[in-house]
Order: C-alpha cells, then sequence, then structure tokens
C-alpha cells in the first residue's frame, strides 16, 4: 500500500473498536517474532506531561550516545512522528513496509495496537539500544505494556482524563496507570496528589519523586526555564512552570535507569529536548502560543501562561468526550475574547455548542466557520495583542502548520 492509503486502513481499525486487552497485541507480536523484547526500555505513563518527559529522556540518552527510539502519541506535526528513532521520525516508505509486516500476521488489532506494533518492529530491525514508549490511555491494558520489565517506570502528573474509560476517580485513574509497574522494577513520579500517591506506593516500594527542598534559584518563562536541582544547574527550552516538574521526573529517571549517563549528558537533554504545542511560540508578532491543554490539569498549568498577559484572545476547539467545561472555566475568565472553532474529527464538539459554553466565561465570544477564518478573526479582534490556541491536541497539530506559514 501507498502512505496515504496505509493511512487510512490504520484510521480505520478505530480506537475503542475492541475490548481493552492485551491479548491480541500479544499475539500480532508473537507472529513478528516478539520485537518488543530487542531492546530496553524506559516506560512512561501518567495524565499530563508525558510527551514532555519523554522528550527530555530521549534527548538526554541521544546525547550520552545511546540508539534511542521515541513511541509517542499522539502527533502533531505528521503521523509518522509517533514513531522515531534519535529524533528523525520514520520514513512514510517504511511506515507502509512495516505496516504490511503487522497486516500480514492477520490479527485484528485496534488503531493503537497496530501502530504499537508497527513501532516495535521497526525499533527491533534497527537495532536501537532503548526505547522510551509513551503510553496512549491508561497503562495496564495498553499496547505498549507487553514490554518486559523496564528500567524505569515513569508516572507522570495523574488528573481527570478519559474518565469513561479509565473511570472518574484519581485512585482508579492512578490504579490503570500503575499496571506498567513490573517486578517492583524502579518508578520516578511527579509529586501527585495524595490518593494517587498511596496508589503507586501500593504497587511498589521503589518510588522516587523529585525533593521540592533542593530546588532552588527557579527562573521561568515561556520561551525556557533554568532553575537549581540537587547543587546542579539545569535549562530547558521548553518554557512554563509546568515543565519543572516534568523536567526534574526525567532528571530522576535518568539517574535511576541503570544506563550509562552522566551530568553534561543530562543538561544537554533538557536543554536541547524540543516538542510542538507545549507553550509553543510559533510567532512573536503578534505573540501567538499553541498549547496542548485539554483536560482539567492542563488548564490549571496553562493558566499560570496566560495570567503573565492582558487582554488575550483564545482559539479554543475541543473533543465532545472530554471534560471541556472544567477547562473552560478555568482558563476563559483570563481571556478578552474567545474564537471558537471546530476541529477536524468525528469526536470535536461543533463551534456553535462550545459558543453557548464559552459566553458562561467571557463576554466576548466568536464562532469560525473554518480553521483558517478563526486565526483571522483571531487577529482581527486581539488588535496585535496575544493569542493562545489551546482545547485539543488535534486542534493544535491542524492549527500549526497554518500558523506556521
Amino acid at each position: 500500500m501507498k502512505y496515504i492509503e496505509t493511512l487510512n486502513y490504520i484510521h480505520s481499525l478505530g480506537r475503542f473498536s475492541q475490548k481493552a486487552s492485551l491479548e491480541r497485541i500479544t499475539s500480532a507480536c508473537e507472529k513478528l517474532g516478539n520485537p518488543q523484547n530487542d531492546f530496553k526500555a524506559i516506560h512512561v505513563a501518567g495524565t499530563n506531561g508525558k510527551g514532555s518527559s519523554c522528550a527530555f529522556i530521549s534527548c538526554a540518552l541521544k546525547s550520552a550516545g545511546y540508539k534511542v527510539g521515541t513511541f509517542v502519541s499522539p502527533y502533531i506535526t505528521d503521523f509518522c512522528e509517533r514513531i522515531q528513532i534519535n529524533g528523525e521520525f520514520i520514513s512514510r516508505d517504511d511506515l507502509c513496509r512495516f505496516s504490511q509486516k503487522v497486516i500480514d500476521t492477520g490479527v485484528q488489532l485496534t488503531e493503537f495496537e497496530f501502530i504499537t506494533a508497527v513501532g516495535f518492529l521497526y525499533f527491533s530491525e534497527n537495532k536501537i539500544d532503548v526505547a522510551v514508549l509513551e503510553t496512549g490511555l491508561g497503562g495496564r491494558f495498553d499496547a505498549t505494556n507487553i514490554i518486559s520489565a523496564p528500567l524505569v517506570s515513569v508516572i507522570t502528573k495523574i488528573g481527570l482524563d478519559h474518565t469513561a474509560v479509565l473511570g472518574d476517580a484519581l485512585s482508579q485513574i492512578a490504579n490503570e496507570k500503575c499496571g506498567i509497574i513490573k517486578n517492583d522494577n524502579v518508578v520516578t513520579s511527579h509529586n501527585q496528589p495524595a490518593k494517587a500517591m498511596t496508589v503507586i506506593k501500593n504497587h511498589t516500594p521503589n518510588v522516587i519523586t523529585p525533593n521540592a527542598n533542593n530546588l532552588k534559584d527557579v527562573k521561568c518563562s515561556l520561551l525556557g526555564n533554568s532553575f537549581v536541582y540537587n547543587n546542579a544547574y539545569y535549562e530547558t527550552s521548553l518554557g512554563g512552570e509546568y515543565q519543572i516538574e516534568n523536567a526534574l521526573v526525567a532528571v530522576e529517571a535518568l539517574k535511576n535507569c541503570g544506563l550509562d549517563i552522566d551530568e553534561n549528558h543530562i543538561k544537554s537533554g533538557l536543554k536541547n529536548a524540543f516538542i510542538p504545542a507545549r507553550l509553543e511560540v510559533v510567532s512573536r508578532d503578534p505573540l501567538i502560543i499553541i498549547d496542548g491543554a485539554h483536560n482539567p490539569d492542563g488548564a490549571t498549568s496553562l493558566v499560570a501562561a496566560l495570567k503573565e498577559f492582558k487582554d488575550v484572545t483564545a482559539i479554543i476547539g475541543v473533543m465532545g468526550d472530554k471534560n471541556y467545561g472544567e477547562v473552560l472555566a478555568k482558563t476563559l475568565p483570563y481571556c478578552k475574547n474567545v474564537v471558537c472553532v471546530t476541529p477536524e474529527g468525528p469526536r470535536s464538539l461543533p463551534a456553535d455548542e462550545l459558543c453557548c459554553q464559552a459566553k458562561k466565561y467571557c463576554d466576548n465570544v466568536f464562532v469560525a466557520d473554518t480553521l483558517e477564518t478563526s486565526i483571522l478573526l483571531a487577529k482581527e479582534v486581539s488588535k496585535s495583542q496575544p493569542i493562545f490556541v489551546f482545547g485539543s491536541l488535534y486542534l493544535a497539530s491542524q492549527l500549526r502548520p497554518l500558523l506556521n506559514k
């Protein structure tokens, strides 16, 4: 199959088209020769901060000379972004070639299971040293969870998201995330809410969290952060206060993974890591920032940035199955104008419905018919003041190339 045909096939498989289980992905990978056993892994689960943590860890390991596979979800710029080796996306030809091998197993997989199998096979055949694997949803039944015991498990900030699948209590969601913990391996974790941390410690006694008492001289901006931790000075190109703890968790994961990596490699990884749509500045005049905030915890982190400015205009688009009401309640009181748009995709909430909800928190709310129109309208009403794009990673991925033009 050609690239577009391959993508259409993958998307046709559906996200939740079959019952959550590891049986299908296990069966497919057995027929492929169990490629997931051919490399070491660092496994990352959580609600927010997974992508950034994976970027920090992968970049540091690359700096240390390792051949690093990175598996992320969802993508922002290109579908091939989901599978990378040393920062290079899988080629479209390789995506097609390895997809055909997975199809030839004859196992009917979901979309995420399928791309996970492709990633494992690609990493195996390219003989990587270590994979940094981001779970797609939860952890216990996530397709990435068929790996053997990882070098270290990472649990980023746990919050309420995908409640229809994972449960509507922090303890339930934490239990699903902790499904990646195997054989009492070391776990590095954010400083979680008490209910979530209790669940993590019930799964393993080997939990390492950043020591806030050892964090000093913190300086944050949208263009990057700096801080001193355990008497070592670090910088991050990823801006925003919330990236500090993501970086600290990455530091602890790298120092406890058992690989040969020194302080300079870690510093280089934190400074050079990049991930799109995490308080990403795509324009400075006017200031336009894209953020993937799409759940309550993500919105809380975004608010810290919104507070830095006056007269912010927001372009928002959300998925109808997300807790967008709380996202709007947290963020829109800090916005002067709001432009509502419908992201492409069947799960998107229509812009006119989003407009009705947005008017509860902001007086100046507009509806854009298209993504292109949302940009023009936002620039018109903002009068050269800052524009923030948020509400969905899907919106971010669709607007980003238009804004970069």
